[in-house]
């Protein structure tokens, strides 16, 4: 068994594709597919470890031998080739063949009791055995350095500041210093000792099982045909011309799934809000959005800059029906779309996070959205959002077909 993986009498080769798929970030489901196990041994094997996957190639040993060249040389040893013969067949040194065949001295054939038998079975879950190579935890060895850890994590330290202060405080005693990753594996990695799972709940996010981190690129998969924000016309920037939103959807209870779209004018401030009565799929938002976006004048359909979410999948329908310049911003950058944010947070006093959005009827949406509209702003001279728009389309050479309402 290899502790690492948490896994009895399976190959580091099996148990490796699934904890590369785990890192590809797909579900435990169809990681277990990838292995070629069920759902419940794949669910098993991530309990095992707390969701920490382990180091990246941990299950590669390129130098060592696999387990088909195991096998191959089982079926060339059967036949009676020396270790020279086997390593010239498989490109390997004698001396590795041989010390490969003393794997499994202590087995023998039932027929031939003069005769070692090598097993390549055998001889993998030795080689599997021998590659872990524990050793004791730090936090399982040194007791003062445990205490302190455990004390911090209790006055809801993150690791990273633990392992920084102690640096800070015991600056010439090395055995005193321990990383925050070190501090997660003993928390999360069953068989890592020193630290109880319980402390969990002293971390920020409470979870008892760690969260699998993704590569940047894979945060949610990109949009075909996007657009990305350094492409948009510089004209968006000194919001001297309107027409040009940003959007993006707020949440409400997981268990609902229930979300509500936002859009924000940037010149003005002003704001729409889109009733996703049926989740927040592509379509929905798609057909949301067109719905809300026809009953502006063509002055005011000018850009929008929405976030790297999937609900856009359909942007190029959406941009097609409302003749709207689509635009993405960076993963991680909420700023770039700094309007937006800033009036999500505004509407958190309408729709408290972690509640039903769904219950909200597009009636009382609109009524939000005016109350908010008419509100007067510091950076509009005192102006409402409304009158700033109306302000804007009287200079524009074509007068609004559809006055804009809250």
């Amino acid at each position: 068994m290899d502790a690492r993986f948490g896994c009895p009498g399976l190959r580091l080769e099996v148990v490796g594709r699934f904890w590369l798929a785990i890192r590809e970030g797909r579900s435990l489901e169809a990681a277990g597919l990838v292995a070629g196990v069920s759902r419940t041994t794949a669910k098993r094997w991530f309990v095992h470890r707390g969701g920490v996957m382990p180091p990246a190639r941990t299950h590669v040993r390129v130098r060592s031998l696999c387990f088909a060249e195991r096998e191959e040389i089982a079926v060339l040893r059967a036949a009676g080739l020396g270790v020279r013969a086997i390593g010239r067949e498989l490109g390997r040194s004698a001396s590795t063949i041989s010390r490969e065949l003393r794997r499994v001295k202590h087995h023998r054939a039932p027929t031939d009791r003069h005769r070692i038998r090598y097993l390549a079975s055998t001889a993998q879950a030795d080689a599997d055995l021998q590659a872990g190579r524990p050793k004791p935890a730090k936090l399982t060895t040194n007791l003062p350095l445990r205490r302190q850890v455990q004390d911090r994590l209790r006055k809801n330290h993150s690791p990273e500041q633990i392992g920084c202060r102690l640096r800070e405080d015991y600056p010439d005693d090395p055995e005193m210093w321990v990383s925050h990753e070190t501090i997660y594996q003993s928390i999360y990695v069953q068989g890592r000792g020193g630290l109880r799972r319980e402390l969990a709940k002293h971390l920020r996010t409470g979870r008892s099982l760690r969260k699998p981190h993704r590569r940047e690129a894979e945060r949610r998969g990109r949009i075909p045909g996007m657009v990305n924000i350094s492409q948009r016309p510089a004209e968006v920037e000194d919001r001297a011309v309107p027409g040009h939103w940003e959007g993006d959807l707020i949440l409400g209870s997981v268990q609902t799934g229930s979300a509500i779209g936002t859009l924000v004018e940037r010149a003005t401030g002003f704001v729409m809000l889109l009733h996703l009565p049926r989740g927040h799929g592509a379509v929905a938002v798609q057909n949301a959005m067109v719905e809300k976006m026809s009953q502006l004048p063509d002055t005011l359909r000018r850009t929008l800059t929405w976030d790297q979410g999937n609900e856009m999948a359909n942007h190029l329908q959406i941009a097609t029906a409302t003749d709207l310049d689509i635009y993405f911003c960076d993963p991680h950058s909420p700023w770039q779309r700094g309007s937006n944010e800033n009036t999500n947070g505004l509407l958190r006093q309408y729709f408290p996070k972690s509640t039903d959005l769904a219950r909200w009827g597009p009636g009382y949406l609109d009524l939000v959205a005016a109350e908010l509209n008419n509100r007067p702003r510091k950076r509009l001279g005192w102006r409402t959002p409304a009158e700033a728009l109306q302000e804007l389309l009287s200079e524009q050479s074509e007068p609004p077909s559809v006055a804009p309402t809250g």
